[in-house]
């Protein structure tokens, strides 16, 4: 970029000529995330199925997804360096095998603590996905990209939460009868019983990592990006210096302001992925044959929830409106739209709760895109996988402490109304901290030169 053009001017001048390859690129990451949590609510679909074979109670369950947890913040931390040592490419392709291999041999466990075991495996993989999509992002995309590009990848975990639900009872259950109202879609299903889920799903997975090994390299090395492209993506001031040590990372606030909003709204998703299946079986009385419907229309809202908050907060850029501003008043916007859970516990309604909990979702993955995209604004771009993994950490952290709750609430009372209070604060606490701890959210440069 030369000295006397602005980032939009490069933009503006090289975009009617330039490849397009980087979407290539951030449709294989938003494949990787259908695939990851296709794994992971195969789980939660499967909960009464596997735990009236096997015994378990609420806690029971809460103790598995604990674990699960606890390796997620594990290996969210760990893989972050990895990632920012080794870069995107061959951090996400030891992510992705060891989820997959994990996931697939879930198949093959007899009770409680094999599943706790799978699932810690499982989670150590799985915390790889984020960092490695994120430090993809923010060397293949400028600035004012970001948010859109993080929210189409973001997608892939409401697809693979769309894909679960319609796939796993036709595996699992000879005959499927899924609800929508008065309309009933019934179909037939393998009946292959729910140990083939795994195997079907693990196996099938793998042909991505292949293609993914084949198909990414650094934009600069990239033959199918054009020096147009290549303008856009480095449009942003270049960062300088080498990699920078864990104990500086983690003594700016800019860390902490993306760290703790993800403690705070993390557990949540976690709720609504882990245990939405139980609730409408609780509230509503369906069950493996019969919830499909309401969970796919759950997660398509969250899909359009997803884009429209990276589409939200890259329009208003574009307008003029600061990125600081243009964050928040994205976050503001969304974090309002869940509240409405508050009030769920008294809908007696399915479609009614449906509609509650699909507006909730969506806010939540429009909120999430917007909130991964502060590091990118705020750090260079060498911590962002760091920074990332910190906060998933954090947010793993934060989805333990609240698994252990919902289960001890569960247990005791029965009731989600308490659980169903704590998901609708979470977001505007959230944006409190973001904006006391940065009014400006400006970019550090504390972290430039530092090595």
């Amino acid at each position: 970029m030369s000295q006397d053009q602005s980032p939009d001017a490069v933009i503006n001048t090289a975009a009617g000529k330039a490849s397009k390859y980087r979407w290539v690129i951030c449709i294989m990451l938003l494949v990787a995330m259908v695939i990851n949590y296709t794994h992971r609510q195969t789980f939660a679909l499967l909960k009464d199925t596997v735990g009236a074979e096997q015994g378990w109670t609420e806690q029971t369950y809460a103790d598995i997804v604990f674990w699960f947890q606890c390796a997620y913040a594990i290996g969210y931390i760990t893989f972050g360096g990895i990632i920012d040592r080794f870069g995107a490419r061959t951090g996400y392709t030891i992510a992705f095998v060891i989820w997959t291999i994990s996931h697939t041999l879930t198949g093959f466990v007899g009770n409680a603590t094999q599943f706790m075991m799978a699932r810690f495996a499982l989670g150590i993989g799985e915390s790889g996905a984020f960092p490695a999509s994120l430090k993809a992002i923010a060397e293949w995309f400028p600035q004012k990209e970001r948010a859109l590009a993080v929210g189409i990848f973001n997608a892939g975990s409401n697809l693979g939460a769309i894909i679960a639900p319609f796939a796993i009872p036709l595996i699992t259950l000879p005959f499927v009868n899924m609800a929508f109202g008065e309309y009933h879609l019934s179909m037939t299903g393998l009946g292959w019983g729910w140990r083939a889920c795994f195997f079907v799903t693990g196996l099938l997975s793998m042909v991505w990592v292949v293609a993914w090994w084949i198909m990414y390299r650094s934009p600069r090395e990239h033959p199918k990006v054009n020096a147009a492209e290549l303008a856009i993506i480095e449009s942003d001031p270049a960062d300088t210096g080498a990699k920078i040590p864990w104990l500086k990372i983690i003594a700016v606030k800019e860390t902490w302001l993306f760290a703790i909003a993800k403690f705070l709204i993390d557990p949540i998703w976690w709720v609504w992925l882990f245990w939405l299946p139980g609730m409408l079986k609780k509230n509503y009385g369906l069950d493996l044959s019969s919830f499909g419907l309401p969970i796919i229309a759950i997660y398509l809202m969250s899909d359009v929830g997803s884009v429209a908050g990276g589409w939200l907060s890259g329009k208003l850029i574009k307008s003029g409106v600061s990125v600081n501003w243009s964050r928040k008043i994205t976050l503001l916007v969304f974090a309002l739209l869940v509240m409405p859970v508050f009030f769920l516990n008294g809908v007696k309604d399915l479609w009614t709760a449906v509609l509650i909990i699909g507006i909730a979702t969506a806010a939540h993955q429009a909120f999430s895109a917007n909130v991964y995209t502060l590091p990118t604004d705020t750090v260079p771009r060498k911590a962002v996988a760091s920074v990332i993994g910190f906060g998933g950490m954090c947010g793993a952290i934060g989805g333990m402490l609240m698994s252990k709750n919902v289960g001890f609430i569960l247990e005791t009372t029965g009731s989600y109304k308490t659980i169903f209070w704590m998901a609708g604060s979470a977001y505007l606490i959230a944006l409190i901290v973001i904006h006391l701890i940065s009014p400006k959210l400006e970019r550090t440069t504390k972290l430039d030169g530092v090595a």
